[in-house]
């Protein structure tokens, strides 16, 4: 979901304007909205189909998701999903050549690409509304007859490689992957999408055959047609591509995912880099949408308002002049999604500024901190925003394989309705049971130079709190 920040002024006019169009006008309001859009189907294989109709532009985007992702990998498997991304528009048995799958893309006029995330990977092609059956057969080759050629497979290890070079060039990648390994304890190859270095230069066909035969079955993936389209021709067109497409073993109940660890305690980061600033960032494991959907509605809520301009979080940390900016996000995912709290300020102040942004959420859970009115203008924008995601279709058609992917569409479809029922006591529940004096992360990325000055070790980052 979109998150942002709005002036008071700015909700004001917001919660008009949705209590006119988009807020709750009674029981899941936003869902009877998305039931006029939104037509689905199931395939006697499993296959999940999701059509949006949408005559506003003469485009249609045909998506693939698939739930794989840094979640699946075992430590041998580190990075692999990636991999299995790239090598997803290469060679099949429709298409054998080199390049002759995208001379075909091209033809079409076809805007394609693919993206590998924790918990999903997902393909689209958007293309001119009468190339819609032809981009759905393309995708069916590249699913169900996919060659794995050793030359193209070294090609893209190069590739892959590449991206790992320019990340680790970035220092900011240093203190993620840093800060990832503490929060995720044991499992840190399950939340590793870029992956290891060694396995994705020792990766096999083979390893791509094991990745296809256990997570690219129909039963385990959704095909999402949004745009100019029309519905019963969609089905029909799905069921000839894909109907025979085999069913497959679920892959969950065979190998089960390992839960994710807690944390034992706090922890501390340093990280040195040719940055001016000083940036920070504190972590914690948050709710699994799977197991604590409430707590994860009261996240986005609680997020939405101490990001707010006018909240007093950003006038006593921002406003004050002790932080440059400083922000809260809650990431959902089925298998824990991280809170994150970061924020940049300057060498002089970051004392300070830390025991300022320290004293702040311990008082997340303290009646008075959120207003009501605060509450009310995030919904409203919450429901805004929802609403105006769904006008491009492309963007709608990843936003609901995403959701299809981490939790389920009908935690999407309930999404705005649920949100407004959110209340300060929940905010204050989700705070007390996730964040206030829970065992966290708290990383610093600065300068060698400012290091220097400040004498600062990652013992001196851990507090007495939640140990």
């Amino acid at each position: 979901m979109v998150k942002g920040k709005i002036t008071r002024l700015g909700a004001a006019f917001l919660i008009a304007l949705a209590g006119v169009a988009f807020l709750p006008r009674g029981a899941a309001a936003q869902r009877g909205e998305l039931e006029k859009i939104i037509q689905r189907r199931v395939l006697p294989n499993g296959l999940e189909v999701i059509v949006v109709e949408n005559h506003g532009v003469p485009l249609a985007t045909v998506e693939v998701d698939v739930k794989n992702g840094s979640f699946t990998q075992s430590p041998e498997y580190e990075g692999l999903a990636h991999m299995y991304e790239h090598m997803f528009f290469r060679a099949n048995s429709k298409y054998p050549e080199v390049s002759q799958f995208w001379d075909e893309a091209s033809n079409i006029g076809a805007v394609f690409n693919g993206t590998t995330s924790e918990e999903r990977v997902n393909y689209y092609m958007t293309v001119p509304a009468d190339s819609g059956a032809a981009a759905l057969r393309l995708l069916s080759s590249a699913l169900r007859e996919p060659l794995f050629r050793r030359d193209e497979l070294e090609r893209e290890r190069q590739v892959v490689i590449g991206e790992y070079d320019r990340n680790e060039s970035n220092p900011f990648f240093a203190l993620s992957r840093a800060m990832d390994a503490k929060l995720w304890p044991g499992n840190f190859s399950r939340k590793d999408i870029i992956g290891d270095r060694t396995i994705v230069l020792t990766t096999t066909p083979e390893k791509m055959r094991t990745i296809q035969r256990k997570y690219y079955i129909p039963n385990n993936s959704v095909l999402i047609v949004a745009g100019d389209v029309v519905p019963s021709t969609v089905f029909a067109l799905a069921e000839q591509e894909l109907g025979s497409w085999a069913k497959g073993a679920d892959p969950f109940t065979v190998d089960s995912i390992p839960p994710i660890p807690s944390l034992p305690h706090n922890e501390g980061v340093v990280v040195e880099g040719p940055v001016n600033a000083v940036s920070v960032q504190l972590q914690w494991q948050g709710p699994s949408v799977g197991l604590d959907p409430a707590s994860t509605y009261a996240a986005d809520v609680f997020s939405d308002v101490l990001n707010d301009p006018q909240s007093l979080f950003q006038q006593r940390l921002v406003d004050s002049g002790l932080w440059e900016t400083v922000g809260v996000n809650y990431y959902t995912l089925n298998h824990t999604g991280p809170i994150t709290i970061s924020g940049q300020t300057s060498p002089e102040k970051f004392g300070e500024a830390l025991r300022a942004l320290e004293s702040e959420i311990a008082k997340f859970d303290k009646p008075g901190y959120f207003t009501q009115e605060e509450l009310d203008a995030q919904k409203a924008h919450r429901a805004v925003t929802s609403a105006f995601d769904r006008e491009r279709s492309s963007g709608f058609a990843h936003t609901l394989g995403f959701w299809w992917s981490v939790a389920s569409l009908e935690y999407y479809m309930g999404y705005v309705d649920n949100m407004a029922t959110q209340s300060i006591s929940d905010l204050r529940g989700y705070a007390r049971r996730y964040i206030v004096g829970k065992p966290h992360i708290t990383g610093v990325l600065l300068s060698p130079e400012s290091r220097q000055l400040l004498k600062l070790s990652e013992r001196d980052l851990v507090s007495s709190e939640g140990q």
